[in-house]
């Protein structure tokens, strides 16, 4: 059952780190740091939205409509926070204490 343990965690730290480089990369598309018309720039960024997406679409469904500003990437993130969370402080049910 450990493994198990381990295994939710590590998904949900490569869930963490994928959403955080989304949200940095959207920073610098935003100020102009970063470029879509790059070719290398813009496959990040289409394969940080392919992946995220499915995370990110039930939650805007959900949320109200806020105009520019999307909510779904804070929501997430939060969740993931709060899985974790849920995981470490229940930890001993997987490793059987």
């Amino acid at each position: 059952m450990g493994t198990l343990f381990e295994a939710l965690m590590l998904i949900l730290d490569v869930v963490w780190f994928v959403m955080i480089a989304h949200i940095i990369m959207s920073w610098l598309i935003n100020f102009q740091v970063l470029n879509l018309r790059q070719p290398l720039v813009w496959q990040i960024w289409n394969g940080l939205n392919r992946v995220l997406e499915p995370l990110y679409a039930p939650v805007r469904r959900i949320l109200p409509s806020t105009g520019s500003l999307d909510l779904a990437p804070l929501v997430v993130f939060i969740v993931i926070i709060i899985a974790q969370r849920a995981l470490i402080n229940n930890a001993g049910w997987f490793y059987g204490f």
